[in-house]
């Protein structure tokens, strides 16, 4: 089973050095245990474009879709067999970084 996790931030605070090194250790244990497909970190809402292009409707609106405090500021793709291992993994995930997660199913 494939997961979306989504690192909510609030501003635009860079990881501190300590959760760098947190980040890149759970980094790390995804990949020794098989859980790891893709992680990466995302620009904030400042740099987002909605384009809507439905029957040819061309409109670029600049800026996020929804005007929050919070944002996504990166997520990890990870595989793991079972929802609870998802949770545990999004939880160690949310300490590692020091920010909040949302953790999503993917579809297939």
């Amino acid at each position: 089973m494939k997961f979306f996790i989504a690192v909510i931030a609030q501003g635009d605070e860079p990881a501190s050095t300590d959760e760098m090194t947190a980040i890149d250790a759970f980094n790390d244990g995804l990949r020794d245990n098989g859980h790891w497909v893709y992680a990466m970190g995302i620009y904030g809402p400042e740099r987002s474009v909605v384009i809507d292009n439905r029957a040819g409707a061309g409109l670029v609106t600049e800026g996020p879709l929804i005007d929050a405090p919070e944002h996504m500021a990166g997520f990890w793709i990870i595989d793991a067999p079972n929802v609870e291992t998802a949770r545990r993994l999004a939880s160690d995930g949310s300490k590692a970084c020091n920010r909040k997660v949302e953790l999503r199913q993917l579809h297939g």
